[in-house]
């Protein structure tokens, strides 16, 4: 294993992390806006250490900046449903 894969699958272990301490959030809050605010924060960080994982073994780095953009989109939308379904 070189230095790429090591990274790559420590980012995506960090990912996981969160992605579970998320989880964790969504079932120990009481309260629905901190239930809201515990799985998009979460979910937001774990998927971009998800994603920059996967960037470090893309093919190009046109599959890259697909990736990128997928990640932008992801968080442009889990934060505009965690604000509508806040109000």
């Amino acid at each position: 294993m070189n230095w790429l894969d090591g990274t790559s699958l420590l980012l995506a272990l960090a990912g996981a992390v969160f992605f579970l301490a998320g989880l964790l959030g969504l079932l120990r809050f009481s309260d629905t806006y901190l239930r809201i605010h515990a799985i998009t924060k979460a979910d937001n960080v774990g998927l971009g250490l998800i994603v920059l994982a996967l960037m470090l073994q893309a093919p190009s780095p046109a599959a890259a900046g697909k990736l990128l953009l997928i990640w932008l989109l992801a968080l442009l939308a889990g934060t505009n449903t965690g604000f509508m379904i806040g109000r």
